[in-house]
């Protein structure tokens, strides 16, 4: 197969390995991590509501999520990849990131989760899935 063609199945199938990831973890995780009674965590409205009701022990699945989700599309594009491995790991990262920025505005969230969510869930973790698919590759 072509490489170019290659590289860019390996980034598609990357996307969504990361998306079924992080939509598998926040589909579990209202029965991991049961919301406050009565919240409802279906809208952002909702969301909004019951954030008084939070605690941090809520925010660990949706970090959990965003975290395995780009290390998931990281690791899936840097095994898959034919040439610049890390170079599309940093980019399913970055992508992330603009994804994890996107739902800072429209989702409530506290200050503090948004800071560790968007500085430690996406390019550290996509970084780490991208070191870990090259020098998997080189063996």
């Amino acid at each position: 197969m072509n490489p170019i063609a290659r590289n860019m199945l390996a980034f598609i199938v990357a996307m969504i390995a990361g998306g079924i990831v992080n939509m598998g973890i926040i589909t579990m995780s209202g029965s991991i991590i049961p919301p406050p009674e009565g919240a409802d965590m279906t809208t952002p409205e909702g969301i909004k509501a019951a954030l008084p009701l939070l605690q941090p022990r809520h925010f660990i699945m949706p970090f959990l999520a965003h975290a395995f989700g780009a290390f998931t599309g990281a690791l899936v594009v840097a095994l898959l990849a034919v040439t610049h491995k890390m170079k599309f790991a940093l980019s399913i990262g970055a992508i992330n990131l603009i994804g994890g920025i996107a739902a800072v505005f429209m989702i409530p969230a506290p200050v503090w989760f948004c800071a560790v969510d968007l500085v430690f869930a996406y390019i550290p973790m996509a970084y780490i899935a991208g070191r870990l698919g090259n020098a998997a590759s080189k063996q």
